[in-house]
């Protein structure tokens, strides 16, 4: 109804503003036919051209919310990466503790042969003329050979398992670092689209804005006649579960507030920002970014759709809203929007995906 209420609004403004300025004159009806087909052909040209911004403001918008995945997924191993080093970190000062005992004790051991003039065990065995003092020294002798041999054999190994510690964290950190190169250039492409779609919008004036709103508004109510229209809802009639009105519940206490790129709330949301704290309101861990819930989240086919699944939009899965039932769902749209309810069907749908598993 709200879509509808747009439409016609859009399509009296256009219409009135026409009539409004250019009233038939009784005086020269010739004139006035030529008036109104230039005032007709500026106004589509108007009209093409608003349509054209749309567009480009939309494509540039797009392209930036697909830099998020790019930037989020880029900060997801960054993290991962910290977190590897931090723990190869503790492995190497572990085994440099342990090195630094093994060394201690081969240090005394090389003292005590010292301290026995430096004579091999099998000299002193030859040296030794008494049967009992011999057997004694025997025993001594291969208990220090085993002693000396197990010192060096650890030493050998911990020096070894130092060097493929230090190896694997030179490893991650150049992982880190590239990461860390991605995630900024994923930054900076995500702010140049922005900006480019502000400036665009800008040069906007004010009613041309709300005409452009209007547009927008009448592109989606079109798209999702045409997906009610395929009868999609017909078949569509499950219920919430308990952790989904929980995860709907939030979301939808969310509407009004801004959409900020990067936002996870709890004032700003972006897309998946916002989907991802709702699935933790209905006590449910879910990936960051609306790619990874499209790859690692359970999918439903359409007609199995039920209230608090999640539908995943465009081919690239750049877009994520929450379904609420009756062909309606919850979403950010993009910067300079607020969380608001729209057609379901109002964008391309890749497929739909839950977070509370399949049952």
């Amino acid at each position: 109804m709200a879509c509808t209420a747009v439409v016609l609004c859009v399509t009296g403004l256009l219409g009135g503003t026409a009539t409004a300025a250019y009233a038939d004159d009784p005086k020269n009806p010739s004139a006035d036919t030529g008036r109104a087909a230039d005032v007709a052909a500026a106004s589509d040209a108007d009209a093409r051209r608003l349509d054209d911004v749309r567009k480009k403001i939309d494509a540039l918008y797009r392209k930036a919310e697909k830099a998020t995945d790019a930037y989020n997924a880029a900060e997801e191993q960054v993290e991962l990466q910290q977190k590897e080093i931090v723990k190869l970190a503790r492995s190497i000062d572990t085994t440099q503790h342990r090195l630094a005992a093994l060394k201690r004790q081969a240090g005394a051991l090389a003292s005590a042969q010292y301290r026995g003039g430096g004579l091999p065990a099998e000299a002193k065995l030859m040296l030794n003329a008494a049967p009992e003092g011999f057997l004694d020294n025997a025993t001594l002798a291969r208990k220090a050979q085993h002693a000396a041999k197990r010192v060096i054999g650890q030493l050998s190994r911990l020096k070894g398992d130092l060097e493929t510690y230090s190896d694997a964290a030179t490893d991650r950190w150049e992982k880190l670092e590239a990461n860390r190169k991605k995630k900024e250039s994923a930054q900076r492409d995500i702010k140049k689209k922005i900006e480019a779609a502000k400036k665009l919008e800008s040069r906007l004036a004010d009613k041309e804005k709300d005409r452009l709103k209007k547009l927008e508004d009448e592109l989606a109510f079109k798209q999702q006649q045409k997906w009610l229209d395929s009868g999609v809802l017909k078949d569509i009639s499950n219920k919430a579960s308990a952790p989904g009105k929980k995860a709907i519940s939030y979301a939808t206490a969310q509407i009004g507030k801004d959409y900020v790129w990067g936002a996870e709330g709890p004032d700003t949301f972006d897309c998946s920002g916002l989907t991802l704290r709702a699935w933790q309101a209905g006590d449910r861990t879910i990936p960051r970014t609306s790619q990874e819930q499209w790859r690692q989240l359970p999918r439903v086919a359409l007609k199995d759709m039920r209230p608090g699944d999640l539908i995943i939009y465009f081919s690239d899965a750049s877009h994520v809203g929450m379904y609420l039932g009756n062909g309606a769902i919850v979403h950010a749209p993009r910067p300079g929007r607020q969380v608001t309810i729209t057609g379901a069907g109002s964008m391309p749908i890749l497929g739909v995906v839950r977070p509370d598993g399949e049952r």
